[in-house]
């Protein structure tokens, strides 16, 4: 058997970049002096003379950002998810989300999973805070493959974009005839007993976790749910109704993430069913490396299956 291929969803982003450089040549890039770790510096080598680098300012980037797109231009300003999401949010708030400006924001280093950096840089709370903007579009990709759709995607929707993206290398899931589009999420294997809807990392672990169950005789349906916002509320209907029952599974805060929109989603809906949600459990990171911390967080296959387990009793 070969080994699995891993590469961090970040290196798509800025693959990515690169590429829409050429397709788009009113398109420009932007950067708080972390090019490097955002793989911004992609584009930057390629197209000098269309990338911007701030320094350690985001709120400043994000208000040239907006200035840019006011002028009929893609721009896509990266940063950590923690300053992007956090220092930045009120230029996000009203310079770009309000106007509905043609910004696209590569939050890189998401999550638990950027590890010895500890809690001032595991930013678990960012989905949160942009959930609540209006006009904000949210996606968090699976893998290296889904990040490059999911980039592309990006550049061609109209309006704001929060990219999220890790430090860690995670498997490959996808080939290149995966689909992406914007709201949408796809049901990687169709079970009956429980749902899992994953997002970003943690939906090759939803899916290990799927072989555990099939062992004990567990037919689960497992979706990938890259984007958050606008959810895919059809899915999330379908699958309570199919299964009843549902667990949710995040890197991130359980509260305001993926399983705050999933619960919101069922509840308002003709079918409430339980909904037990997998993530950081309003706590703050510590410093680690990155999979010891999934492990001591709970972020792994095993706790997947054993929190199924438990959603299976409660219908």
């Amino acid at each position: 058997m070969s080994d699995v291929v891993k590469k961090a969803t970040r290196e798509g982003y800025g693959a990515t970049l690169v590429e829409l450089g050429t397709e788009i040549p009113n398109m420009y890039v932007m950067d708080a002096d972390l090019a490097a770790s955002t793989k911004t510096g992609m584009f930057q080598k390629a197209y000098p003379e269309r990338f911007i680098d701030c320094g350690i300012a985001e709120q400043n980037m994000m208000s040239v950002a907006a200035g840019l797109a006011s002028e009929g231009n893609v721009v896509f300003a990266s940063s950590f998810a923690m300053f992007a999401s956090g220092r930045a949010f009120e230029q996000i708030r009203n310079s770009i989300a309000y106007p509905r400006n043609n910004v696209k924001i590569g939050a890189s280093h998401a999550g638990i999973s950027v590890g010895e950096d500890g809690a001032t840089h595991q930013c678990c709370e960012d989905i949160a805070i942009m959930r609540a903007i209006p006009n904000m579009v949210i996606i968090n990709p699976a893998d290296y493959t889904e990040a490059c759709l999911a980039t592309r995607a990006a550049a061609k929707y109209y309006g704001p974009v929060y990219l999220r993206f890790g430090r860690l290398a995670v498997p490959i899931i996808f080939g290149s005839d995966h689909k992406f589009e914007i709201g949408k999420g796809d049901i990687l294997s169709d079970g009956t007993d429980v749902t899992i809807i994953a997002t970003g990392l943690m939906v090759d672990r939803a899916i290990a976790a799927n072989e555990l169950l099939k062992n004990e005789g567990i037919s689960a349906r497992i979706v990938n749910m890259a984007t958050i916002k606008p959810i895919d509320r059809e899915l999330v209907i379908d699958s309570a109704k199919k299964t009843g029952v549902i667990v949710t599974v995040e890197e991130h805060n359980i509260i305001g993430g993926l399983g705050s929109a999933v619960a919101e989603t069922v509840c308002d809906s003709d079918c409430p069913v339980p909904v037990l949600r997998i993530g950081v459990s309003d706590v703050f990171g510590q410093s680690g490396a990155a999979l010891d911390l999934l492990d001591i967080y709970g972020l792994n296959s095993k706790n997947i299956a054993r929190t199924a387990k438990k959603a299976i009793e409660l219908k």
